[in-house]
C-alpha cells in the first residue's frame, strides 16, 4: 500500500478493510472470533478493541504463511476445537456474511472435512489454483501461482484463501504441513492434500460473484473495491424506495439509513451515522456526517457534521452545520450561514452571511443578514439565548452571554452587549453625523469630488 497505514486499517465506505471482514463474519454468530495479527499488531489490535471489542487476538510472531497464522489462532482457543472452523482473509472487504453462510451450509450437508470458497475469475495470475478430480469434480488440491505448471495456471477457478474446516481434523492436519515450497512456508492451501490423502472428504462452494473474494494489495485495488462496494449500497437504498439521481456521483457509508422517498440528488457524499428519513432531500454537492436529517427537509450544497435537522426544514446552499446544531420544524439555514452546538425553534429563520455559535433562539423568529454570536472571549465559550417571535436587525453582534427576550427588535448595525427585555427595541450603535463638503475639500478633483460638483451644478440650474 505505500503507506504508515497498515493495509488492512485502510478504509472504504466507512469502515476499516478488516472491519468489513468481522462484519461478514459476524453473520454467522461465532462462538469464537479470533483476529491472528503479526505486522503493526499494535496498531491493529487498538483498532479491534475499538470496532469489535468481542474479538480475541492471536499472534503470528513471525509471519510464517497462513498455515501458521491458523495454528496461532486455533492455539489462542487452546487447540483443536469441536465444530467448524471457518477461516477468513483480513484484506477482503466485499466478502458478504450470505456467502460465509453458504459456505458452512454446504460444508455441513456434505459432510466436507474441509470445504473451501471458490471463484471462477477472469484473470487468475497470483491466486491459487483449484484442481479437481477430472471424472467426480472433486477437489483434489489447491496449487499456489508460483509452484503451479503451465496446465495449472491456465485453470481460472481460483482459491479464495476462505475455508469452513472440521476443528478436530483441521488441528491434527496442521501438525502435519510442510515447508519445501517456493515461500518455505506453512501453507493453509496443504490441509486439503493432507485430509484427502487420510480419505476424509474436500469440498468447495463457488461464490456467485468472483469480486467478493477480491483481496487488496495496492490503492488502484482499493478504489476499486470501494467503486463496488458503493454501487451495491446504493443498488440496496433504490431498491429500497431511494430516488438516487447520479450513482456514479454519489457515496454512502455501509452505515448510512434511509427512509422511503428519499432525493439524493448528484455529488453528496453520506458518511457515518447518517440517516434521511422518508420524503427528505439532499444535495447536490453535499457531504453529511453523523446527521440526521428528518421528514421532508430539505438541505442544498451543505456540509454537516453531527447535526439533526428537523422535519420541513431547510439548510443551504452553501450552509455549514458543525456538531451540536439542532434545526427545529419548518426553520431555516440560508446561504453562507455556519452553525454549531446551537438550536432553532420552529419556524425559525436565520438567511444568510451569519455565524451562530453556542445558541439557543425561540420560535418563528428572524435573525438578520451579517449577524454573529460572538461566544469566545479568548478562554471560554459563552451562550445567546433569543426567544421566539423576535426580529433582529441585519449586521448585528451579539456578546455573549446575552438574552433577548420574546418578542424584542434589534436594530441594524448593533452590538448587543447587555440583555434586551421582552417586548424592547435595542439600538447600540453611535449617532450618524453628515460632514457636508468633506469630499470637496479632502478629495479635490477626484472621480467622487466631480460627481458631487456635477449634482450641485444640477441642483443649482433647476433652481
Amino acid at each position: 500500500m505505500k503507506s504508515a497505514t497498515p493495509k488492512v486499517l485502510h478504509e472504504l465506505c466507512g469502515r476499516s478493510l478488516v472491519g468489513h471482514v468481522l462484519a461478514a463474519a459476524g453473520e454467522l454468530d461465532p462462538e469464537n472470533l479470533v483476529a491472528v495479527v503479526g505486522h503493526a499488531r499494535e496498531q491493529v489490535t487498538a483498532h479491534l478493541a475499538e470496532v469489535a471489542p468481542g474479538v480475541r487476538t492471536a499472534v503470528q510472531e513471525q509471519q510464517n504463511g497462513t498455515g501458521h497464522a491458523v495454528r496461532m489462532g486455533l492455539e489462542a482457543l487452546g487447540g483443536a476445537v469441536d465444530g467448524t472452523v471457518v477461516v477468513v482473509c483480513g484484506d477482503t472487504p466485499l466478502l458478504t456474511g450470505e456467502t460465509l453462510k453458504a459456505l458452512a451450509a454446504t460444508h455441513s450437508a456434505d459432510g466436507n472435512a474441509v470445504t473451501v470458497l471458490t471463484a471462477e475469475v477472469p484473470d487468475a495470475t497470483g491466486y491459487g489454483r483449484i484442481v479437481r478430480d477430472g471424472a467426480s469434480g472433486a477437489v483434489t488440491a489447491i496449487v499456489e501461482h508460483k509452484d503451479a505448471s503451465e496446465s495449472q495456471r491456465a485453470i481460472r477457478e481460483i482459491n479464495s484463501g476462505v475455508f469452513a474446516f472440521d476443528g478436530q481434523l483441521l488441528a491434527d492436519a496442521l501438525g502435519k504441513v510442510r515447508t519445501d515450497n517456493s515461500q518455505g512456508e506453512e501453507y493453509l492451501t496443504d490441509v486439503l492434500g493432507i485430509l484427502r490423502e487420510a480419505g476424509h472428504r474436500v469440498g468447495a462452494s463457488v461464490a456467485g460473484d468472483h469480486r467478493e473474494i477480491a483481496g487488496i494489495n495496492n490503492r488502484v485495488q482499493l478504489a476499486e473495491a470501494r467503486r463496488i462496494l458503493n454501487e451495491r449500497l446504493l443498488t440496496e437504498a433504490m431498491l429500497a424506495g431511494v430516488t438516487v439521481v447520479d450513482p456514479a456521483t454519489t457515496w454512502v457509508d455501509v452505515t448510512v439509513t434511509f427512509e422511503q422517498d428519499v432525493v439524493v440528488h448528484p455529488g453528496t457524499q453520506l458518511h457515518g451515522s447518517t440517516h434521511l428519513a422518508e420524503g427528505c432531500e439532499v444535495g447536490p454537492n453535499t457531504r453529511l456526517t453523523d446527521t440526521r436529517v428528518d421528514a421532508g427537509a430539505r438541505v442544498d450544497n451543505t456540509v454537516a457534521v453531527s447535526a439533526h435537522v428537523g422535519p420541513q426544514a431547510s439548510v443551504g446552499p452553501y450552509a455549514y452545520l458543525r456538531p451540536g446544531t439542532r434545526l427545529g420544524l419548518k426553520s431555516k439555514i440560508g446561504t453562507f450561514v455556519e452553525a454549531k452546538n446551537s438550536s432553532i425553534g420552529e419556524g425559525t429563520k436565520v438567511p444568510h452571511l451569519s455565524y451562530m455559535g453556542d445558541a439557543t433562539v425561540g420560535d418563528f423568529t428572524n435573525i438578520g443578514a451579517a449577524s454573529v454570536f460572538v461566544n469566545y472571549d479568548g478562554q471560554d465559550k459563552h451562550h445567546t439565548t433569543i426567544g421566539s417571535h423576535c426580529r433582529t436587525g441585519s449586521d448585528n453582534m451579539f456578546v455573549a452571554p446575552v438574552t433577548v427576550g420574546d418578542g424584542a427588535y434589534t436594530a441594524a448595525g448593533s452590538v448587543i452587549t447587555k440583555d434586551v427585555p421582552p417586548g424592547s427595541l435595542a439600538v447600540a450603535r453611535g449617532q450618524q453625523r453628515n460632514i457636508e463638503g468633506w469630499v470637496a475639500r479632502k478629495r479635490p478633483g477626484s472621480a467622487a469630488a466631480k460627481a458631487a460638483e456635477a449634482v450641485s451644478r444640477e441642483a443649482g440650474g433647476e433652481d
